[in-house]
């Protein structure tokens, strides 16, 4: 369920064309608008070879979204007691294995597209995008797709904190699942990064 919720969240952020940047109505929007516009651009880049493609999209994954605040997050409780060097490593393991998901489904979904049709403020500094996943030859029949994010902005400067899919918050779900797993082997984080490190492994 983890694996296909943020496979869903890289339809999301890079697989997909934004409505053009005229319709954004505010700047949490333009942001998403114009950064899920750099993600098709660098997926579609026939100039570039396969790895470097990877290795841009994999940079601008960072750049977008804030991976060590949603990593922390994932962890609920268990994250006040874990020593800082096993938080350190479980953060850098949850970063690749995030990517590794995000990378090895790429090429399946590069012909969505993505609209953006509303915003909401959450809270102080934080915006709710909607869109809608499209096909874009229009052939489908079935009801879009909604994907909505969750725009942090701080300072002028802003990041994606979280994404959901049809009503189901990313990192949530994944909380809820590593949490999970931690209850059933002592809050050990160690061995979280351990499993993390496994399925980063088998997908590439």
């Amino acid at each position: 369920m983890l694996q296909l919720a943020l496979a869903a969240l890289v339809l999301a952020v890079g697989f997909a064309a934004a409505a053009g940047p005229a319709l954004a109505a505010n700047p949490a929007e333009q942001f998403v608008a114009d950064n899920v516009q750099k993600g098709l651009t660098l997926l579609n880049d026939k100039q570039s070879s396969k790895e470097q493609r990877r290795t841009q999209f994999r940079d601008f994954l960072l750049g977008l979204t804030d991976i060590k605040a949603i990593a922390d997050y994932t962890l609920g409780q268990y994250r006040r007691g874990a020593p800082a060097a096993e938080l350190s490593a479980y953060e850098e393991s949850f970063k690749e294995y995030a990517l590794a998901v995000y990378q090895s489904y790429f090429a399946k979904y590069s012909g969505q597209t993505l609209k953006v049709t509303g915003s909401y403020p959450l809270g102080a500094g934080e915006t709710i995008v909607k869109t809608v996943m499209l096909d874009p030859d229009g052939t489908s029949d079935g009801k879009p797709l909604e994907v909505n994010f969750r725009v942090l902005s701080e300072g002028g400067h802003m990041v994606v904190v979280d994404f959901s899919v049809e009503g189901v918050w990313v990192r949530e779900l994944e909380r809820n699942d590593f949490t999970s797993y931690l209850g059933q082997n002592n809050g050990d984080v160690a061995m979280l990064t351990a499993m993390l490190k496994k399925k980063t492994q088998m997908m590439q």
